[in-house]
């Protein structure tokens, strides 16, 4: 495990780049043992949970190769082998979930594991199971795994149970190769599962409605490989920079912000009192996307009047809600947090009070952060989640002093090269493995 030593209360200054998706990234990676022959996917994030996917994919007979730093070949040479399956990597993380909707056109009977992923309480897979059900797919809960069966999987007209990210991705891969047509309705719009319609279609899916809530999907009898595709910037990443250019003050340019997914998110800045300029929109390297560069000036902020909460898309992003918690405790006045989503994610808030945060938990999904206050250097254990642990990170690089943050990993799992890419704008960090 990495620890990082920070010596934080230094301005950034410059530019930084927002990186590809991680939610992408998995997506797409998880959809590719549907897909024979040689793929190539460009911008691939080399970061820990994407690690975890590429160890899956080949322990399942895929090759894989790192045709330079975030170009990644994948060949499928069809033959997938589910008994040497590497089930310590498969366990790490939760997306692997899709791997049911990937591999249940080759496997009428299938076992996989149960999966895991950042420790923010109980996060069911029924809108999975729901939703798999209408084609046909049975998927029963074991102690540790999953058992699925299928007999011939045909289109299904529904409406999604839950509008989640990864269970709309499931369902996707299972209508794609489908026989018949699919209609899903409240299917999530949000940039992951845009992302990847956007690939399979390019392999050969016929998927209409991206980026609504209404998808229809024709089922195809096989997908061809893809030569080559762009994964969308991370407007995840790109409000993690927002939030540490706010939380220490700075002047920052952001570049290459998926501004359709993150609009919300300056308006209620701007509603604060947050300075920014925002550059003409521009392409993203796939063409699918419009991004902008984001450059934040210092400025006085206060507490929003009303409480602040996640949302599917087109919401505020409920990945985004954390980051918007070190942002307050710079703002004049008291904010409600309402973090609905998880059972416990809220209570990871209160790290922050050990740097000199004011926040109070109120119940496990809402807490009122009260500002401004500064931050002070403290010891730390990393949180076991990736947003919160991106946020105690966040305030140690504001707090002015030496801060160190003990078993990195969650960390490590949503962004690479952290140290060194902040290190580049103004920042002293080190890390120690």
């Amino acid at each position: 495990m990495s620890n990082f030593i920070i010596n934080g209360g230094k301005k950034l200054t410059g530019s930084i780049r927002t990186n590809s998706a991680k939610n992408s990234a998995v997506a797409i990676l998880c959809s590719l043992p549907m897909i024979k022959g040689r793929t190539v996917l460009d911008d691939v994030p080399v970061i820990e949970e994407v690690k975890r996917i590429i160890e899956i994919l080949i322990s399942l007979g895929l090759k894989i190769n790192w045709l330079s730093k975030h170009r990644l070949e994948i060949i499928n040479v069809g033959k997938i082998n589910l008994a040497t399956i590497d089930k310590q990597a498969y366990q790490k993380t939760r997306v692997t979930v899709l791997f049911i909707g990937s591999l249940v056109k080759r496997f009428k009977n299938f076992i996989l594991p149960k999966t895991s992923g950042c420790k923010l309480g109980k996060r069911t897979v029924n809108p999975h199971i729901i939703g798999l059900k209408h084609f046909g797919i049975t998927v029963k809960k074991l102690n540790n795994k999953y058992s699925i069966a299928s007999q011939r999987i045909k289109g299904a007209d529904f409406t999604m149970y839950e509008s989640g990210d990864t269970a709309t991705e499931n369902i996707i891969l299972a209508a794609t190769l489908a026989q018949g047509k699919s209609k899903i309705n409240l299917a999530s719009p949000n940039y992951m599962v845009q992302d990847l319609c956007h690939f399979l279609n390019q392999a050969g899916a016929k998927i209409k409605g991206i980026g609504t809530t209404k998808l229809e999907i024709h089922g195809v009898k096989k997908l061809k490989p893809v030569k080559n595709y762009c994964l969308i910037p991370d407007p995840i990443e790109s409000m993690a920079f927002i939030s540490l250019a706010i939380a220490t003050e700075s002047k920052l340019k952001i570049i290459g912000c998926p501004i359709e997914f993150l609009s919300l998110e300056l308006e209620k800045l701007r509603l604060m009192g947050q300075k920014m300029n925002i550059s003409r929109l521009y392409k993203s390297s796939s063409g699918y996307f419009d991004l902008v560069d984001i450059t934040i000036i210092p400025s006085k902020l206060t507490a929003l009047p009303d409480k602040i909460y996640g949302r599917p898309f087109p919401g505020l992003n409920i990945d985004n809600l954390p980051l918007f918690v070190p942002i307050l405790t710079k703002a004049r006045g008291q904010t409600l947090v309402h973090d609905w989503v998880y059972e416990n994610r809220a209570i990871y808030y209160t790290e922050l009070n050990k740097l000199g945060a004011k926040i109070m938990l109120l119940d496990p999904h809402r807490v009122t952060v009260t500002g401004p206050t500064k931050f002070k250097p403290v010891a730390t254990e990393c949180p076991p989640a990736l947003r919160p642990a991106i946020n105690l990170f966040i305030a140690m690089i504001a707090a002015k002093g030496k801060s160190i943050l003990k078993n990195c990993y969650s960390i490590d799992r949503g962004y690479e090269d952290l140290c060194q890419r902040l290190n580049k704008i103004g920042a002293d960090i080190k890390r120690v493995d």
